[in-house]
């Protein structure tokens, strides 16, 4: 929900005052799939492992048991695959949206005769990590 990150801008008329800005883009969804998913599966997690610890002489006598457990973690695995791809564009986007460079040319005090300065771009690394996960 970048929208709600504001950001100040110096004012083009009076250069003592500056303007709030906000960044463009909502990109929770991706992140909030991934991170719900990633829940569900360790709740799974756990219940398997109690099912197979505790409850072993059940998961061998039955039969369907085994099938379903297999057809569940099928699923879970396709899910997190569609779950990491969409946050790997979710994260894509954001990083479009916060790049520096992009918000200096959406700043009206830049365009003009005033240099602006980009910065040095933000650090990423703990949310490509997040993706490769």
């Amino acid at each position: 929900r970048l929208y709600q990150i504001p950001f100040e801008m110096p004012s083009c008329e009076e250069p003592s005052e500056s303007r709030t800005l906000h960044l463009v883009g909502d990109f929770s969804a991706p992140a909030e799939f991934f991170v719900t998913l990633g829940v569900f599966s360790f709740l799974y997690t756990m219940a398997a492992l109690v099912l197979y610890l505790r409850f072993h002489s059940l998961y061998g006598e039955n039969k369907k048991l085994p099938m379903a457990d297999f057809c569940i973690t099928v699923c879970f695995a396709f899910f997190w695959l569609v779950a990491a791809a969409a946050w790997g564009k979710g994260l894509t986007d954001v990083k479009a949206a916060t790049r520096p460079t992009s918000l200096i040319a959406a700043m009206a005090v830049c365009r003009d005769e005033v240099v602006c300065g980009a910065g040095p771009t933000p650090a990423m690394g703990l949310a490509n990590i997040s993706v490769v996960r």
